[in-house]
């Protein structure tokens, strides 16, 4: 049975992955209502245990011949008493801590197996087969039938059930750290930290501990509403002591004195109801605690801005196709602060111009981009600005107008385009499918023109390659494949996101000549998107250079290259090798000695 699935520095290196701090946690926590109201249920219940010998006036035990199915309101006796003259609200309050010792014993037995050999499998390559095959081994076994079975050895002792019980559910908790010991434990961070001489048990305790461990808390919840839940049901079945009160032993007495006084069945059925409710709400709350719950993005909010913008001393440009105004995009963080990697981005495109949009990786330009066409994360939030599209505002538009907009007057071709072709399908297929989604057209009409496309954008066996997968063509090719794509619907925006990144200089040029050529046919619009300033002098009449989620610096390309205004321009121009650069430092090492010997 599995469990449901659900700084010493400078001597250490801190992993960037690691949990929130027990304080951000804790105030995070507070600020969850299902957390609060299910985590003071859960209370509540603990505290009735405890006080499950002051509370009634009777002890569990204790059966009264004269007291026989008494209703719930007698006066000694609150909720009544069952077939046997005992206490009702006295069984269910030490039913309480019955369940609650069989939550602990399983649970910690789980844990301790499950987090220990999940750490050593997940970061021991040698002995990680050993631990797969016990705990697999461990899986195969009969739960229900296998504690039952066992009942003679345990004899009738919840608590020696619930042990064997934890080794049952230990595979979840196994699976869960070793899978997340694994991925923790190529992190750059975890080498770093072998490297500065940590040993193995600090590294797993300090670094690799502090990351598994949100998941492993999330589980808990769920385990111990299983261990109760088994618990209860062995009770209900006859299986263990008679003596020890439990909720399962009670609903079984209930249900067989259903017919003189439901209550009695209606009490236990209820409180093991709400119960394990409460945890699992709760492991819910945690692991939206623990893991971050993403914002949900309020178009209204967007809207608002929106307007608010159009209503301020700004007049839009009207020879603008499209025009952005002080564009500012977000992200929530652990302690609940909103951050910004988009800082007041204006830009604006004219008909048939190319304008480039260029800065090292991390500046902000793809989620610029991403902005533009409305394809943001679902954690991201519009703080600010406005996009005009021939002087319509789409920022905080409805998905199905967007939609309309990317499919026919807004493209985007990605970078990298062996990894946004699908190696399941054909690249014809998947040309078809986006030209009927974009255009309406039939699939003889998209097969005939993806043919076209395909040989328009220069690739000269377009039936072969239309017919091909894509690992069987080469990467010059599914970046024409992925423009074929892009400018089916004849897109009067398009933006190309690095569409050279990872091709040799041959086969950029190339590219290049081609978004050129079909702007030139179709009296397209270019974003062009880029970390290299060779391509932005090659094809772009303008450009603008982000840094940090700004523009830094914005104008004709060719005014730009000669007198750069900012210092990050400056640097990035300065970094670019041409034909006059030599270098002036003299070889060292092996190097020198073969050049002296040369």
């Amino acid at each position: 049975m599995s469990a449901p699935q659900a700084s010493e520095t400078p001597k250490e290196l801190a992993s960037p992955t690691s949990a929130p701090g027990r304080k951000s946690l804790f105030r995070r926590a507070l600020r969850s209502k299902q957390a609060i109201i299910t985590g003071s249920i859960i209370l509540l219940y603990v505290v009735l245990g405890l006080l499950a010998n002051v509370i009634p006036d009777h002890t569990f035990w204790e059966a009264r011949l004269d007291s026989l199915n008494l209703p719930f309101g007698s006066e000694t006796y609150p909720l009544g008493t069952d077939q046997f003259g005992r206490d009702i609200l006295a069984r269910l309050l030490h039913s309480i801590n019955t369940a609650f010792v069989s939550a602990l014993i399983g649970v910690s037995i789980a844990l301790l197996l499950g987090v220990t050999f999940g750490l050593i499998g997940g970061y021991f390559d040698r002995v990680r087969t050993v631990t797969e095959w016990a705990f697999t081994l461990i899986m195969t076994f009969p739960g229900i039938l296998l504690l039952i079975l066992l009942m003679p050895v345990t004899k009738g002792d919840y608590r020696f059930t619930m042990a064997i019980f934890g080794v049952l559910l230990s595979p979840g908790i196994y699976r869960i750290v070793r899978n997340q010991t694994i991925a923790v434990s190529r992190e750059l961070y975890v080498d770093a930290a072998r490297v500065s001489g940590l040993t193995n048990f600090r590294i797993l305790s300090r670094h690799v501990l502090s990351v598994v461990r949100g998941p492993v808390v999330v589980a808990t919840a769920f385990l111990a509403g299983s261990a109760i839940n088994v618990q209860s049901g062995l009770a209900f079945l006859g299986v263990g002591s008679k003596v020890i009160p439990s909720f399962g032993s009670m609903i079984g007495d209930g249900f067989r004195n259903l017919y003189v006084d439901p209550w009695q069945y209606v009490w236990p059925a209820l409180a093991l109801g709400v119960l394990n409710a409460c945890f699992v709400l709760f492991g819910n709350a945690l692991r939206d605690v623990l893991q971050g719950k993403p914002p949900k993005p309020a178009k209204q909010d967007v809207q608002a801005l929106a307007a608010g913008f159009e209503a301020s001393d700004h007049e839009p440009d009207t020879s603008a196709l499209l025009e952005v105004r002080d564009l500012g995009i977000g992200y929530e963080g652990t302690d609940g602060v909103v951050r910004e990697v988009v800082r007041g981005v204006s830009l604006t495109i004219r008909d048939g111009e190319t304008v480039g949009l260029v800065g090292e990786s991390g500046s902000g330009k793809t989620q610029t981009a991403f902005g533009i066409l409305g394809v943001l994360p679902t954690e991201a939030q519009i703080t600010r600005g406005s996009i005009l599209l021939d002087g319509k505002e789409i920022l905080g538009a409805s998905e199905g107008v967007l939609k309309k907009l990317r499919g026919g007057t807004i493209a985007y071709v990605p970078q990298e385009p062996m990894s946004n072709l699908d190696p399941v399908y054909t690249v014809g297929s998947q040309l078809v499918e986006g030209i009927i989604a974009s255009t309406g057209k039939g699939r003889a009409g998209a097969r005939e023109q993806a043919l076209a496309l395909l040989d328009r954008v220069g690739i000269p066996d377009a039936k072969r390659v239309f017919d091909s997968y894509p690992h069987q063509i080469s990467g010059g090719m599914a970046q024409r494949v992925l423009i074929a794509g892009a400018i089916a619907s004849r897109p009067r925006v398009l933006i190309a996101d690095e569409p050279t990144t990872a091709l040799d200089v041959t086969v950029q040029a190339e590219i290049l000549d081609l978004l050129r050529d079909l702007q030139s046919e179709f009296g397209m619009s270019i974003i062009l998107v880029t970390h290299n300033f060779g391509v932005v002098a090659d094809i772009c009449e303008r450009l603008a250079v982000m840094q940090k989620g700004e523009i830094v610096e914005a104008g004709i390309t060719k005014d730009v290259f000669a007198n750069p205004q900012h210092p990050y321009t400056r640097m990035l121009l300065d970094s670019i090798l041409d034909e006059t650069t030599v270098r002036s430092d003299p070889p060292s090492g092996a190097l020198a000695t073969a050049t002296k010997e040369a």
